[in-house]
Formats: C-alpha cells, sequence, structure tokens
C-alpha cells in the first residue's frame, strides 16, 4: 500500500473541515478533530497527541489573551448597567430630524457601544430590545428596523475595543495596540457610509421611515451626560495605549472597571453583575475553544505544508497584486455564508496571511480588510449571525425579513472595503501618527 504524502494529508484534512464544517459539526470540534488525526497520521501517536494536549494550557497563559475577556465584560457590564437605552436617548434627540432620523440614530448608538463592547452579536441583541421597539412605533418598517440594528451590531467588530481584531494579532502575531489603534478611523468610516445609505433609501422612499422632530436644544443637552460612560472608556483605552501608561490589557482591565463604577452609581444589582459575569465567561470560553482547536488544525497545516505551497501559488500567478486581493476578498464573501466570522479567520489566516504578506502589502492594513470582510459575513444568508440574533430577540419579526433589510447595508459594505483599498491611508494614517 502506498503511504500518503503529507501534502496529500493535507488536502484531506482541509476538506475534511469543510464537509464536517457544511453539516453542522462545531467549528472548534472539527478543526480539533482534523488537526489531531493529521497531525497523528503525519509525526506519529506520541508526538502528535503531545502536541495537541499541551495547546489548550500553552495558548491560554499567554498574556495577549486576557484582553478578551477584559473587553467582552466592558460591553456586559455596559449593556446590563443600561448606559445603551441613554446612548440611544441621546442619538434619537440629536439626529431623529434626519430623514430615517430614527435608523441614523440607531446606526451612531450602536457605533458608540461598539466603543465599549468587543461583541457583534452581543451589540445586535442590545439595540434589537432597545432600538427595534422605538422604530416601530414611529411607523418604520419592519425591514429597515430589523436591518439597520443588524447592520450596525457589525461595528463592534472594527471600533475598539474589538474581540476579533484581538484575534487577528493573535494568529499573526501583530501587534495588539496597532491594530486596534487601526480600526478607530475605519469604523468610524463604515458608520458614516452606513448613514448615507440610509438618508439616500429615505430620499428615494420616505415611507421606510419618517423624521421625528419635537425635541428642543434643551433636550438635546440634557442628553449628553447619558454619553458620559461611554466618552470615558473610550478616551481612557486610547490614552491608556497612546501615552504608553498601560498595554491594551491594562487598558482593558482599566476600562472594565470604570464601567463597573459607574454601573454601581447607575443602582446596579447583584442579578445584573451575576448575568453581565457570566455572558463574559461564556463567550470567552467559546472563544477560546475556538483558538484550541483551530491551532490544533493549524499546526498540522504547517506540518503539512500547505501553507508554504499556497503562498508560493499565489506569489507565482501572472495578475497584479490587487487582482490578487480581489479574488481573496471575493473567497472571503463566500466562505462566509457558510462560516461565522472568528472560525473563518481562524481557519484562513494561517494560509492566507503568509501569502499576502508575499505579496507586499502590510499586515494592519490587510487586518483592518480581512475583518472587515468578516463584519459582512455577519449578516450574510445563510448563516448571518447577527440577522439570527436579531430574529431571537424579536420573534415577531421573521429571519427573511432581517436579511432582505440588511441587503444595502452589505452592499455599503462593499463600498467600504473598496475605499479602503484605493486609499490605504485611511487605516494606516493613525497607528503610524500616534505611535510614531
Amino acid at each position: 500500500m502506498t503511504e500518503l504524502s503529507n501534502d496529500t494529508i493535507g488536502i484531506i484534512g482541509v476538506i475534511a473541515l469543510l464537509v464536517m464544517v457544511i453539516i453542522g459539526v462545531r467549528v472548534y470540534i472539527a478543526a480539533a478533530t482534523v488537526g489531531f488525526v493529521g497531525l497523528v497520521a503525519i509525526i506519529g501517536w506520541d508526538a502528535g497527541a503531545g502536541m495537541v494536549g499541551t495547546i489548550p494550557h500553552s495558548k491560554s497563559v499567554t498574556y495577549t489573551l486576557s484582553v478578551l475577556p477584559m473587553f467582552i465584560l466592558i460591553g456586559y457590564l455596559a449593556f446590563h448597567a443600561g448606559i445603551t437605552q441613554a446612548l440611544f436617548d441621546a442619538a434619537r434627540k440629536w439626529l431623529g430630524w434626519m430623514p430615517g432620523g430614527l435608523a441614523v440614530a440607531s446606526v451612531m448608538a450602536t457605533a458608540g457601544f461598539a466603543a465599549v463592547s468587543g461583541a457583534s452579536t452581543a451589540t445586535a441583541a442590545v439595540f434589537a430590545r432597545v432600538a427595534i421597539p422605538e422604530m416601530l412605533s414611529a411607523g418604520y418598517s419592519r425591514r429597515i428596523a430589523a436591518g439597520v440594528v443588524a447592520a450596525g451590531g457589525t461595528l463592534a467588530t472594527l471600533i475598539p475595543p474589538s474581540a476579533i481584531l484581538v484575534i487577528y494579532a493573535i494568529i499573526v502575531e501583530e501587534s495588539v495596540g496597532q491594530l486596534l489603534l487601526a480600526g478607530f478611523i475605519p469604523g468610524i468610516v463604515s458608520a458614516l457610509i452606513y448613514v448615507a445609505i440610509i438618508l439616500i433609501w429615505a430620499k428615494i422612499d420616505p415611507k421606510i421611515g419618517p423624521a421625528i422632530k419635537g425635541y428642543t436644544w434643551t433636550d438635546r443637552v440634557k442628553a449628553i451626560p447619558g454619553t458620559f460612560p461611554v466618552v470615558a472608556v473610550v478616551v481612557i483605552i486610547f490614552s491608556a495605549m497612546y501615552f504608553g501608561w498601560a498595554t491594551p490589557t491594562e487598558a482593558g482591565a482599566l476600562g472594565a472597571f470604570v464601567v463597573f463604577l459607574m454601573a454601581m452609581m447607575k443602582g446596579m444589582r447583584w442579578d445584573a453583575l451575576k448575568a453581565s459575569l457570566l455572558d463574559t465567561a461564556k463567550l470567552t470560553v467559546m472563544i477560546f475553544s475556538l483558538i484550541w482547536g483551530v491551532l490544533a488544525f493549524v499546526r498540522f497545516l504547517g506540518f503539512a505544508g500547505l501553507p508554504e505551497h499556497f503562498t508560493n501559488f499565489i506569489v507565482s500567478l501572472p495578475f497584479e497584486p490587487w487582482v490578487v486581493m480581489v479574488c481573496i476578498l471575493i473567497a472571503y464573501a463566500i466562505l462566509g455564508m457558510f462560516m461565522d466570522a472568528i472560525g473563518m479567520l481562524l481557519l484562513t489566516l494561517p494560509v492566507v496571511y503568509p501569502a499576502v504578506m508575499a505579496l507586499g502589502y502590510d499586515s494592519i492594513w490587510f487586518g483592518i480588510i480581512v475583518v472587515k470582510m468578516a463584519e459582512v459575513c455577519l449578516v450574510t444568508p445563510p448563516i448571518g449571525l447577527n440577522c439570527f440574533v436579531v430574529s431571537a430577540v424579536r420573534p415577531d419579526i421573521p429571519i427573511s425579513t432581517v436579511f432582505r433589510g440588511v441587503g444595502p447595508f452589505v452592499v455599503a459594505d462593499f463600498i467600504t472595503v473598496a475605499v479602503f483599498m484605493i486609499w490605504p491611508e485611511v487605516i494606516t494614517w493613525l497607528p503610524q501618527t500616534l505611535l510614531n
């Protein structure tokens, strides 16, 4: 019987992983299983089992990973403390006069909440409870109300503190601080393009959502103090990293402590605090499980030699680098229809990242681009996790309605990616300026 080469074993492993994910096996289970079996097949039982067995401990005790639960805790504390309601009220009073004003307010409020939450699904769930009832009461269509919230939730993947940017930094061994800084301007640009889409949509079809009038300047000024917790966290995290007072992990811990104090001042009770801690623990365990499983698969890919072969293939293609990059992004858009964002990045980056670097692209720039593509995956069928979250919180809105509602925002995301490719300085300017 002919012995299989490492290349063949690697290809079989990749196909097996894709099949398992498509039929519904959890990504971390599929990745860990394929990684374990593949390593045993290549380097033997003792070495393979020993390597996979050490991954959960060796990768959990790294200091960089400790930033994840801190950022996640900030978001859940802010939610259970009711800070989100005050944020939306301020956005409604300041922006409601525009065409589709409540939808615009929802986008800007989600962007503000994204600055204290690293979790996209949490942001979508929060504003499905806060913003959708307000929009429906004002006469907005279910389609736009649900679509705005599902799409607005994706802003948490870019605007720091972003858990997925931290995961990217860990996978490619890049600076967490630089990536968090780099995500700020692209996140704001994404929000503004969403707003532009809403204004154009409302101009074409005024029935989708009327403007909200009647608020005085006194009402608007009184709403500003409700935004102070969000502003405080943003200032603390950015100042700490910019001036070198703290690492990203320390800045995240400080931000969580500030939100905790503000939550106590607002009268947070034990039940709400307990729910915040439990939600944080659940999401953290889920992310860590993904990292453990996928790192086993990554070790297998390394021994099979697939990343090196893929890099050589990409570099040898007779096309301009930007053409290759567009093809890679299209592949991400298609793959994201069948996988969650974090799992997709964890599985693809070990192979794709070396090839992209060989083409001469900047690591920070590519990180923001690929995370932006992960945003698209959160709202595209059939997986579209944010859409399912919104529909779960609002059972009266069918999932098909949510997917139709996010359609214009998916177009906006592709426009945003094009802007970042044409003007990469939008991404690289802030980290280069501040850190230099």
